[in-house]
């Protein structure tokens, strides 16, 4: 952690040392391979972090888009109707097959990068990654460059590959620069929007999300904070953002070590929130009552980091629970969550929270960054929530039946709930794949052209097994043999 501009200058500079050459990738759209001085691109073209503790849209429910107001164009997007998102469709369906029918690869396009943490795509196939020690990438296709090193930011450090030391905490511990999104009407406005942990002048560490312009020859100061005060600890950072269907930005917030604050809709800790681009609530957002913060869209979190959306605009999180009990939740505008009260899946009946779609119990999957797939790539994943696990080392793979529907075969899976503990809106089938393939599986994105790239967190200090590798961390891309 950088506690005064001296520490943040020389962590800058020890940053600018990385070079960045472009490599072609065959067969990749909109994407190329990497090679700096320590990532490099391959032949092929808490919790724990988690939630071990060691171990909208709702149709669109005010469901979403985004604008800073830049432009004509850019603002008339926001709180555009649903019905003209690309992905929507009210009469989808779940599929009824088992995804553990199908065998899953990898092609590894990039190595040795720096524990990345997010992945976001800009419309003409730009991927953008954020390290978290203060980075964010682009991948154009021809060329990887730097567009933004937030000078306020932490630097989270991390392990070198191929280290078998087990810190547990890296010194920014859970923080440092996390999720990325892009404006929806990129490259007009040119910006992308970036939630990290900083330190302040009275040494108190807070989030905040921040507009920067990629075009911009200052890389280091953010043309817009969107949102600030979000609280940051060494753990329970939150830290997903991205547009949903009505072009809002959707920014998910974990409790930053003040638990009991995840009840008071007053602050900003254990909340998800939905604001436009410049960071005012969207008009749509539920009201909570005298002193709420008018941003937020639900409350009662721990430590939400994945958020998808149905076909019909139905969102739905992903998040850490204490010792185990992580949960997948459709989100219900103005709804609790329960955390700090209830965690258990027996105590929810009669609590008046909201209950889970799906609680691991005592297991710790650790779920992190999410994708709803809809591309024909990896079929067998289609129309199934995916989501990355980190202590358990694998993806979880989640099918969402609406009542009536028939269910995919439970024999192969993890779980298949329909107890009455939980959401009844839905069947959750959840199984795993690729344990301990990749190590620590932080984030999966779906890219314009529907493959499904995946980033690991294997040098944050958390890593078992075999991981890090002297590759570790690695971009990969998915495939379906």
């Amino acid at each position: 952690m950088q506690s005064d501009s001296t520490d943040r200058d020389a962590a800058a500079r020890g940053r600018s040392r990385r070079r960045f050459l472009a490599v072609a990738a065959a067969g990749v759209a909109g994407l190329a391979g990497c090679s700096t001085e320590t990532a490099t691109p391959t032949d092929a073209g808490s919790d724990g972090d988690d939630s071990d503790g060691a171990a909208g849209d709702g149709s669109d429910g005010g469901s979403d888009g985004g604008s800073a107001g830049d432009t004509a164009t850019a603002s008339s997007v926001v709180g555009r109707p649903l019905a003209e998102w690309s992905e929507y469709d009210p009469e989808w369906a779940a599929p009824t097959s088992s995804p553990a029918e199908a065998t899953l690869g990898t092609e590894v396009l990039v190595e040795n990068l720096e524990v990345p943490w997010d992945i976001a795509f800009a419309p003409d196939g730009d991927m953008f990654v954020t390290e978290r020690v203060g980075r964010v990438l682009r991948f154009d296709g021809e060329t990887v460059s730097t567009v933004a090193e937030p000078t306020e930011a932490i630097d989270a450090g991390s392990i070198e590959p191929g280290s078998d030391k087990r810190p547990w905490w890296v010194k920014g511990g859970e923080g440092g620069t996390l999720g990325v999104a892009v404006h929806p009407t990129f490259p007009d406005p040119s910006r992308i929007f970036v939630y990290y942990t900083y330190t302040n002048d009275e040494g108190t560490k807070y989030n905040k999300v921040a507009a920067f312009d990629v075009e911009s020859e200052n890389p280091g100061e953010p043309v817009e904070t969107v949102v600030d005060g979000i609280p940051a600890n060494n753990y329970h950072n939150g830290g997903r953002i991205t547009f949903g269907p009505r072009n809002y930005l959707w920014i998910t917030c974990g409790d930053g070590g003040q638990p009991d604050d995840a009840q008071d809709p007053g602050t900003l800790a254990g909340k998800i929130l939905r604001v436009t681009p410049s960071g005012d609530a969207a008009p749509d957002n539920p009201d909570l009552g005298d002193g709420a913060d008018s941003s937020v869209f639900t409350y009662g979190h721990r430590n939400p980091q994945g958020i998808v959306w149905l076909p019909d605009g139905t969102p739905v999180n992903a998040e850490h629970g204490p010792t185990g009990r992580d949960e997948i939740n459709r989100l219900v505008p103005g709804d609790n969550y329960s955390w700090n009260e209830v965690f258990k899946p027996e105590d929810y009946p009669g609590s008046g929270f909201h209950p889970p779609l799906f609680n691991t119990r005592a297991k710790s999957f650790a779920p992190t960054g999410s994708l709803f797939y809809t591309g024909e790539s990896v079929p067998a994943l289609r129309n199934r929530m995916v989501t990355g696990g980190l202590v358990s080392q694998q993806l979880v793979i989640t099918t969402l039946t609406t009542e009536g529907g028939t269910l995919p075969p439970a024999e192969d899976a993890y779980a298949q709930v329909t107890d009455d503990w939980s959401d009844q809106a839905y069947t959750a089938t959840v199984h795993t794949a690729m344990k301990n393939e990749l190590g620590r599986i932080r984030h999966v994105e779906q890219s314009p052209d529907g493959e499904i790239y995946v980033i690991t967190s294997n040098r944050d200090g958390r890593a078992n097994g075999k991981f890090p590798t002297e590759r570790d961390d690695v971009l990969v891309r998915l495939t379906q043999e």
